[in-house]
């Protein structure tokens, strides 16, 4: 179960990028995040009140608060790396780095998945690399700076995934609650330091609002499943998300899939079955 949450969860991450990255053509990348997680906040607030989980400990309000804080700085400069540069070498860069952040740390810290598990982590995240086109022929034009920023984007990803598994198991949705409480004044004000204001586009701001309600639901999905299983797994799995990424931009707006992305989505399957066959 824990692996088909991460797997549901990378599907919904991946969408919610699709979405927030569109956004960003026409709004500020912080104007998108900060109007996504406004939107999120809401929603959780309410989930926390209708469960009437009690408030968590201290440690639980730190690693949430900081999860919410570098979360909100990798979506930011996510959405920033897809209207500045291409999401096929955005999106595995920064996937790739948020994959290993929490393998590492999991290893680390005792984690000792068996031996099916660690070689289904090494073909997802060749997976991940492949799907976008980091591995394999590809050329493109994206600026050293932009493919520098998807580095520090997937380490803010691979900090959060690692915060949230350090919440108390038993506080419900408030480490995504806290997380908010953190991120969005840290957005707004941001966004005022550096004078940027929405654009009038309505089309594009509620595109904002659906990519805050993917990444919420994203985020619920990875929490539960992290409760159950390896940090060190189940974090890969969620960082497959550029899978769904390209599906949507192969679909919608009608971009080519390469013969290597089409490799990466089938090597996705046998990674799947690895890590779902292991012991959890």
């Amino acid at each position: 179960m824990p692996v088909v949450l991460a797997l549901c969860s990378a599907v919904v991450y991946g969408v919610g990028d699709w979405f927030g990255g569109r956004a960003s053509r026409r709004q500020p990348s912080i104007v998108v995040a900060a109007t996504g997680q406004m939107v999120s906040f809401v929603l959780v607030a309410a989930a926390v009140l209708l469960m009437g989980t009690p408030v968590p400990d201290a440690a639980t309000w730190g690693w949430s608060a900081f999860g919410g804080v570098v979360g909100a700085l990798g979506i930011a400069g996510l959405y920033h790396g897809f209207a500045h540069g291409e999401v096929t070498v955005v999106a595995p860069v920064s996937a790739v780095v948020g994959a290993s952040v929490p393998v590492l740390v999991g290893l680390s810290t005792g984690e000792r998945p068996g031996a099916m598990a660690i070689l289904g982590i090494v073909v997802a995240v060749i997976a991940v690399a492949l799907v976008s086109g980091a591995l394999g022929t590809h050329h493109h034009t994206t600026p050293r700076r932009i493919v520098v920023l998807a580095v520090l984007v997937g380490a803010c990803f691979g900090l959060l995934f690692v915060a949230l598994d350090r919440a108390d198991g038993d506080s419900g949705m408030w480490p995504l609650l806290i997380a908010r409480i953190a991120s969005v004044p840290m957005l707004v004000g941001l966004a005022a330091v550096r004078g940027l204001r929405p654009v009038r586009h309505r089309p594009s701001l509620t595109i904002a609002v659906v990519a805050g309600v993917f990444d919420m639901g994203a985020n619920v999905l990875y929490l539960e499943a992290v409760r159950g299983g390896m940090l060190s797994v189940v974090a890969v799995v969620a960082s497959l998300y550029p899978a769904s990424t390209v599906a949507l931009a192969f679909a919608v707006d009608k971009e080519r899939v390469g013969r290597w992305q089409a490799v990466g989505m089938a090597l996705a399957v046998p990674a799947l079955v690895l890590v779902t066959l292991s012991r959890q």
